[in-house]
């Protein structure tokens, strides 16, 4: 089935090369394009793309403006192009949470080694996003809920996350990373009934991509101040977003939130962000383990930060006192440092499918026999803390 796309962008030059981008995948057609957020609302109301790409500044109405009004009118999925700086980092980070499911910068050079590869991504992305739009359609839009995104000390209580994602972002990836006759996991308990399978653990470490940002901050806000164990976050992002993106988490947030840190010791209570652009790895033994930051250079990682390096590297210090969990995301990134984490012991549990942006991640985990439940995302904090012994 070919899936509709509707460019929205000021700059003529930009729509063309986009245009040009989708239309040469078999899968893909660009049935029109829209030069500000106003237009871009009419026509997705006329012409029913399957997937929206939006540019963020334009004139008579901005992009995050517009992406609030479709998720309101006629939930689409819309994919957003930003620039590579703080200011464009704030911006994307508040088109997502208005209800845009991904985003990747206007430069296509600053996501690939080659124009091939680029172009690859930008279609690979699409392709992901409208697969989706007609269960997108079949849910009932809520209206996106306000964020501060002021870096001004912390609530005291956690503002809620994105509503517009929980229910109009129900996605699944149509590729399977590995045979499906490997049984899957049992699916998850209400948290109601859910009770601790008595486990000890050292470390909650999790990992995403696609649709990371609302559903770790969703995850997040849940934790109370006491929480009592040092967390690792991997969310795949350009090193310009992660810094914005750890101080919006942290002023939501009753734990602490940071960009980790090269030597940071891992604290009760402290969520520890991957840095964009590098590996985040732990070291050391116990109360006294490390935050290790790599600068990664190497084209043999497709991505950085790695949830599998990230993960392999806390089996090696944790052993089996860690609580995995892979949330939305393309790809299988975290699959084969899940499974270290569990050959030593750990429990690693996935988002499920209904609950996804993009059901890519958490299948590779899923049908490698690996997670051993699949929870919805917003079951995932309730169960975190049932689990942790949290009331």
């Amino acid at each position: 089935m070919v899936m509709k796309v509707l460019i929205v962008d000021d700059s003529a030059f930009f729509r063309r090369r986009v245009a040009e981008i989708l239309n040469a995948h078999p899968d893909l057609q660009v049935v029109g394009d829209a030069v500000n957020g106003k237009d871009a609302v009419e026509k997705t109301k006329l012409l029913r793309p399957d997937v929206v790409t939006m540019d963020i500044e334009m004139p008579v109405m901005d992009g995050i403006t517009s992406v609030r009004h479709i998720m309101n009118e006629c939930p689409t999925p819309i994919i957003m192009f930003s620039s590579l700086t703080h200011d464009g980092a704030k911006a994307t980070l508040d088109a997502l949470e208005a209800g845009a499911l991904d985003f990747l910068p206007k430069k296509f050079e600053d996501i690939a080694k080659d124009k091939k590869e680029g172009t690859k991504v930008l279609q690979d992305r699409v392709c992901a996003l409208g697969r989706r739009s007609s269960m997108m359609r079949r849910s009932s839009a809520p209206k996106p809920a306000s964020l501060d995104t002021s870096t001004s000390p912390k609530p005291e209580t956690p503002k809620s996350a994105a509503a517009s994602l929980s229910r109009t972002s129900s996605v699944r990836n149509a590729q399977a990373t590995e045979s499906s006759s490997v049984n899957r996991p049992t699916i998850s308990r209400s948290s109601v009934a859910r009770k601790s399978s008595g486990k000890s653990y050292k470390l909650l470490a999790i990992g995403t991509s696609t649709g990371g940002p609302v559903a770790l901050q969703k995850v997040l806000t849940g934790f109370p101040s006491n929480f009592k164990l040092p967390i690792i976050l991997v969310q795949h992002m350009p090193a310009a977003f992660t810094p914005a993106f750890a101080l919006r988490l942290n002023s939501l947030c009753k734990i602490s939130v940071k960009e980790a840190e090269h030597g940071d010791v891992l604290k009760p209570g402290v969520a520890y962000l991957a840095p964009g652009g590098k590996q985040m790895l732990i070291e050391g033994r116990g109360a006294n383990a490390t935050i290790k930051i790599l600068e990664d250079d190497s084209a043999r990682m497709t991505y950085k930060p790695s949830v599998d390096l990230s993960f392999g590297s806390a089996a090696k210090v944790y052993g089996g006192d860690v609580l995995g969990i892979i949330l939305t995301g393309m790809g299988a990134d975290g699959r084969e440092g899940s499974r270290m984490l569990k050959q030593r012991g750990a429990k690693i549990w996935a988002q499920d499918e209904q609950s996804c942006v993009v059901y890519g991640m958490p299948q590779a985990v899923t049908v490698a026999g690996i997670s051993e439940e699949n929870i919805a995302l917003e079951e995932m904090t309730s169960s975190i803390l049932k689990e942790l012994n949290y009331g």
